[in-house]
């Protein structure tokens, strides 16, 4: 297929890739490789991994769906982050890496019936994505930040790690992206990508898809493009997968089963500073507790300690004094249960959520143990970032916390979010096969986060990158059967 011009009203491909994601990239570059024509459509822009410092306001309205600000409605609320450019998530999120544990695959294997998916079945496909998304651990000391954490966890004799990342470090670093890797790895194969265009619907017709979208980029006014292909993968995200698949009439355990890992943070102060300038991002995790709940660092920048310190409007004056002696960490489980609904009107879709008390009393453990390993490391005092909690100052204060979070508190967020369209062969829990192939559709597959079948307790990139890299190999063994 010979270059295609944008702005073309109506343009045709072999395949078509929608969504250029962890998921939609890896999916995009396989394709492309083949030798197929292969578009690939982003809603968001088409901006470079450092077109905005990172973490900091100007990336989060570039980058982010909505400003960072997408909320799942119930009695216990989440607010939750989409990337939406270029490379997706991948973009915005800090790139640290895991393997899912074997357990979880087992999980999956005996209740979804997803074939052909554990360990050994994965291996090859996590190497292929970690060759050219390079995986690398820090070569020189951690943060301060990050350190404490270690330091508390190993002082109460708890399993504490270095995690490593998506990036190549040196001189100057580069976090390793979708727009890093994948992409040009996709566009040196001859593949097409279209940015500023966002898909409303599929429709199936002369045995070929047809694609209705908006292509709106800042330079020129909005229009209407139709695509057809013969081959289209979703890849929009685990909320607006399943959104667009109900917008087009498919609705079979679609947007039935989002989930999340909902995270509860907190600030310590510290009696030094362990902030410095130059300082890579935190790495530590503590695994202790994994599965029930895991630990880690968050950013920490000045901005990001008084947005942390919001529920504790006494103490902001520690940000403006003391914010090289502050650290945010964070508590996460994988409780609730949301869906994905249209509503007429409206860009984007309802989600509800659905948590249980125990799965509240878990993640209110968690924060328990997290201050108690600040505490081990050496904080003075930690600042639950939970309206209506005390600052803490002792492991007396600690014991004295709730021991469930109250059902109205919405102070949990999450960074990670899957599951919506899960894969196997259980038809009564299923939207699409072991290989993302959507049940009852031709040639339409799902290749993003949606496939999960669940949390995968571990930070998911890997996970949807590996899965992604298997499937698509699949497709292409087939002939997209």
């Amino acid at each position: 297929m010979s270059r295609v011009d944008p702005l073309a009203a109506e343009m045709a491909a072999d395949i078509a890739v929608i969504g250029s994601g962890p998921g939609g990239a890896v999916t995009a570059a396989l394709c492309a490789e083949t030798g197929r024509s292969v578009l690939l459509l982003e809603e968001g822009a088409n901006l470079s991994i450092n077109s905005a410092p990172h973490f900091s306001n100007t990336e989060i309205l570039q980058k982010y769906r909505n400003g960072g600000v997408n909320i799942a409605f119930g009695r216990t609320k989440i607010a939750y982050v989409e990337g939406r450019c270029v490379g997706g998530g991948s973009e915005v999120n800090r790139g640290l890496y895991h393997r899912i544990p074997d357990y979880i695959l087992e999980q999956w294997r005996a209740e979804f019936g997803v074939q052909d998916l554990l360990s050994d079945d994965l291996m090859p496909h996590f190497m292929a994505c970690e060759k050219t998304a390079h995986v690398e651990y820090l070569p020189d000391q951690a943060s301060l930040l990050s350190t404490r954490l270690q330091e508390g966890a190993n002082s109460l004799g708890w399993n504490a790690i270095e995690a490593p990342r998506l990036y190549r470090y040196g001189a100057p670093g580069r976090k390793q992206s979708m727009s890093e890797t994948f992409i040009p790895r996709f566009l040196d194969a001859g593949g097409h990508l279209i940015a500023d265009t966002r898909v409303s619907r599929l429709t199936r017709s002369g045995g070929r898809w047809r694609i209705s979208a908006r292509h709106a980029p800042k330079s020129s006014p909005p229009r209407h493009i139709d695509i057809s292909a013969d081959i289209v993968f979703v890849a929009c995200g685990a909320v607006q997968t399943p959104a667009l698949l109900r917008r087009s009439g498919f609705a079979r355990n679609i947007g039935n089963s989002l989930r999340f890992h909902p995270m509860l943070k907190v600030v310590a102060l510290f009696d030094e500073d362990v902030q410095k300038p130059g300082d890579q991002d935190p790495v530590h995790q503590i695994k202790e507790f994994e599965p029930r709940f895991g630990m880690g660092c968050s950013i920490s920048t000045r901005p990001m300690l008084a947005l942390a310190m919001a529920a504790h409007p006494d103490h902001l004056e520690q940000v403006d004094r003391n914010w090289r002696r502050m650290a945010i960490y964070y508590v996460q489980n994988k409780s609730g249960y949301a869906k994905v609904r249209n509503l007429p009107g409206f860009r984007d879709p309802l989600v509800t959520i659905s948590q249980g008390a125990a799965e509240r009393s878990q993640l209110a453990e968690g924060l328990k143990r997290l201050a108690e390993a600040l505490f081990a490391a050496g904080a003075k005092v930690v600042y639950p970032c939970i309206l209506g909690y005390p600052a803490l100052y002792s492991l007396a204060d600690v014991h004295a916390l709730p021991a469930t979070l109250d059902r109205s508190d919405s102070s949990a967020t999450s960074v990670h979010v899957f599951s919506s369209c899960p894969m196997g062969e259980n038809k009564g829990l299923c939207a699409t096969d072991s290989f993302g192939r959507v049940h009852g559709a031709d040639r339409l597959y799902i290749a993003d986060a949606s496939l999960l079948c669940g949390p995968t307790v571990v930070n998911p990139q890997g996970t949807v990158m590996a899965v992604a890299h298997r499937n698509a190999c699949k497709a292409i063994e087939d002939g997209f059967r």
